[in-house]
């Protein structure tokens, strides 16, 4: 089960920026520490004619759409074509790729959004890597620390990883869908092209082309009907 945790499982790497961090590691979560820095590094590269440093260690790409009452904490880069809505907080340490929507009052803080992923609606992103398309719904949340604030520990149903850390919010591989007013525990793995449905509480490793229903059970979509 844990194979479904690895990089080259989730995600398509030609879908971002940070292909070179993420080549670097086994398990997604592995690379949160190095977000920043990374960021800090590729930044002063990005191509002068299609991005401007709007403040220090924020990059904006020139075709981006950043409303005025945003917030870009640094370091950030805001890629190609993507739109940042009004109230948007970004507190920094992100990296959003090409293509994207970061809506009204969402949240985002150390993560990584690969290409035309949408946060669009009064959602927290937090320590979290999510997957090209994949969808956040309204109001659709990342839990990125335990309420006994222990570590974060991975788990499958026959298998666990212990993180070393605190902070893990959710690893969505591409094109996964996640239903409003959903709450993705700690350390929620949902592999490619899986859907949550609205207002569920998810937690551990949920595998590539499966449903997550609101009562908790998994199907995969061939076998949901």
């Amino acid at each position: 089960m844990m194979d479904n945790c690895r990089i080259e499982n989730l995600y398509d790497l030609n879908e971002t920026l940070a292909r070179p961090l993420l080549e670097s590691v086994t398990y997604p979560w592995e690379a949160l520490s190095g977000i920043k820095e990374f960021i800090l590094k590729l930044g002063p590269t990005l191509p002068k004619d299609k991005y401007d440093e709007v403040s220090e260690n924020v990059w904006v790409a020139k075709s981006a759409k950043v409303f005025p009452s945003a917030y870009l904490g640094a370091p950030c880069i805001i890629g190609e074509d993507t739109e940042v809505r009004h109230c948007a907080f970004i507190r920094g340490s992100a990296l959003v790729g090409n293509g994207c929507v970061v809506g009204n009052s969402t949240e985002l803080k150390n993560v990584i959004l690969f290409n035309h992923v949408q946060v669009p609606h009064y959602n927290y992103v937090g320590d979290s890597i999510l997957g090209t398309y994949s969808h956040m719904g309204a109001g659709s949340i990342t839990s990125n620390v335990k309420s006994d604030k222990t570590l974060v520990t991975i788990k499958s149903s026959d298998e666990k990883i212990e993180t070393g850390l605190k902070k893990i919010g959710a690893m969505l591989g591409d094109h996964v869908e996640v239903g409003c007013n959903s709450v993705l525990n700690p350390g929620t793995v949902i592999g490619r092209n899986s859907q949550v449905y609205p207002t569920s509480c998810v937690r551990g490793v949920l595998p590539e082309n499966s449903i997550h229903k609101n009562d908790g059970k998994v199907v995969l979509k061939h076998s949901s009907r």
